[in-house]
């Protein structure tokens, strides 16, 4: 008989919105890089946003809020395709 997976459920609600970050970090050919992005969904323990520089899995990154100047160092756990806005790349 085929094992039968179940989904586990979220630790926390997502919440779709467009809210603009600074991100700092390393791109894949090892430069530093800052930009001014969007998020596309964010939860209490991370984010999927688009950023233009490649990433690559596990890279650390750190996201700051433009109003509070508040900064959250991340780790990307998922990269995307790439597409107009940018590569998405999911944070936690």
């Amino acid at each position: 008989m085929p094992e039968v997976l179940y989904d586990k459920p979220r630790r926390s609600s997502r919440i779709f919105t467009r809210a603009s970050v600074v991100v700092t970090g390393k791109s894949l050919k090892g430069r530093k890089f800052r930009e001014v992005c969007h998020t596309i969904v964010i939860n209490a323990h991370g984010g999927l946003l688009h950023v233009s520089h490649p990433l690559e899995d596990g890279a650390l990154i750190v996201l700051m809020n433009p109003a509070t100047l508040e900064e959250q160092e991340c780790r990307v756990v998922y990269v995307g395709g790439a597409s107009e806005d940018g590569q998405r790349i999911g944070v936690e």
